[in-house]
């Protein structure tokens, strides 16, 4: 029956379509739907809860059923809509069905789409069952070297390329898979045996400057395994896990050509909370000539100029015994490190660096006991 349109104008039948959005309306009729809908409201979409139930039938038989998901899967596997495929596959499987052909073309069809989606592991499982199902499956054979593939599992992936190529010597996939596979294995395996030579070396190279540190006197403060720090001053009882610099530049202690340590060494400011770093200090240095070089020109935070070397006193703390060691700056590094109380902590020793005679220093060392080397 015709009705009036709006404004008096051409009258239009009652349920058809309106002409602003005459396409949504057409999507929504069952017979013109591009794409069904993931979830179907029965309240709300009758007809097409209609034809489901059609469709997918109950009373047909498990083989029946499966074939039907399989086709809606394949339908959104060839639309690259693979979760949806993944689902269909599924319920397919889920039927339970006898004919163990079809069983391996649904794990099949599911382990591409979890393939596509990047599940390898998922997508190697169903490869697994297929190939359980039906032996000569090419398409799962396939399917596994691939996902052996991207997991890098070069040598699985060669054994399945070998596996197919039994079944079709000429398989120009599995061909060309499998001189990949060996080219990458054997790329694998030089990369391994490098490794291990250079960490084979490096270990040479830790257990020769534990040597040297230990033939010094040198005492450790390693990192700690629980609360408490473990303090060592034995290569046997060195750990080489735990020795390591902690600065930020990753400055190591190391030996250099001709046997003589060089340690990566911080100098603190309490004052200013400044610091310094020396990465490579020679054990054999002394403070003062490191001290002419730092502060031959003043740095910006000394605003009052007082940072000058022959005014400048060094102490190393005693952290043990909350006691505080004054440096002679003409003393070299290996001699402080070597004092029976000085600990490396972390890999890098430190010293502290205070105005003479400063108000600040005063107060600092106010109440704590001082010793002079």
């Amino acid at each position: 029956m015709a009705e009036p349109g709006p404004g008096g104008g051409a009258a239009r039948y009652r349920g058809a379509l309106h002409p602003d959005n005459w396409e949504e309306e057409l999507e929504a009729i069952p017979m013109f739907m591009k794409r069904c809908p993931a979830e179907i409201d029965a309240a709300r979409q009758p007809e097409l809860a209609c034809l489901q139930s059609l469709l997918f039938d109950e009373e047909q038989g498990p083989a029946e059923l499966a074939r039907m998901y399989k086709n809606e899967g394949n339908e959104y596997f060839r639309e690259k809509d693979y979760r949806r495929a993944v689902i269909a596959y599924s319920e397919a499987l889920k039927k339970n069905c006898e004919d163990p052909e079809l069983n391996a073309v649904l794990h099949t069809n599911r382990g591409a789409a979890q393939f596509y989606l990047g599940n390898y592991r998922s997508a190697l499982s169903d490869a697994i069952q297929a190939k359980k199902l039906k032996p000569t499956h090419l398409k799962a054979i396939i399917r596994g070297a691939l996902c052996h593939m991207e997991l890098k599992n070069f040598s699985e992936a060669i054994a399945w390329c070998e596996e197919g190529l039994r079944i079709d010597s000429k398989e120009k996939k599995l061909v060309e898979m499998r001189a990949k596979a060996d080219k990458l294995k054997r790329a694998e395996e030089r990369d391994a045996r490098k490794a291990k030579v250079m960490e084979k070396k490096e270990q040479c190279q830790k257990e020769i400057l534990l040597a040297a540190i230990k033939e010094r006197n040198i005492k450790l403060v390693l990192e700690p395994s629980n609360e408490e720090e473990e303090i060592s001053d034995g290569l046997a009882e060195l750990s080489i896990d735990g020795f390591h610099s902690d600065n930020a530049t990753g400055a190591k202690v190391h030996l250099d050509a001709d046997g003589n340590l060089n340690w990566p060494v911080l100098f603190l400011y309490p004052e200013h909370e400044q610091t310094d770093f020396i990465a490579a200090f020679h054990e054999n240095s002394r403070f003062i000539d490191h001290l002419m070089v730092m502060f031959a020109e003043l740095p910006p935070w000394d605003l009052e100029r007082k940072y000058l070397p022959s005014n400048i006193e060094l102490y190393f703390e005693d952290e043990e015994r909350a006691e505080m060691y004054k440096l002679n700056p003409e003393h070299t590094l290996l001699q402080v490190l070597q004092h029976q109380r000085y600990f490396v902590k972390a890999g890098t020793p430190t010293v502290l660096a205070f105005v003479k005679h400063s108000p600040f220093s005063k107060k600092y060392f106010s109440g704590k006991k001082v010793h002079r080397l």
